[in-house]
């Protein structure tokens, strides 16, 4: 079992640096949406500045970690 790869169905190299990219991408366009039209209130905020953050920031911080620890095929 020790000679196995153990990422071999994983994200490629690639793959996670598109989604890097992706998430990068994403964060940008929300930071420029905000400072066009401003700070949203309400419900608004959670789903602007929330959900957003953290699907652009899980993705962007999970494939930063799994390129520094080589965790791809």
């Amino acid at each position: 079992m020790t000679g196995k790869n153990l990422y071999r169905y994983g994200p490629s190299r690639g793959e996670l640096w598109f989604w890097l990219w992706v998430s990068v991408g994403g964060l940008a366009l929300m930071a420029v949406a905000l400072l066009v039209r401003g700070m949203p209130s309400g419900p608004a905020l959670v789903e602007v500045v929330g959900l957003a953050g953290l699907v652009f920031g899980y993705l962007g911080l999970r494939s930063v970690k799994r390129l520094i620890r080589r965790e791809h095929p």
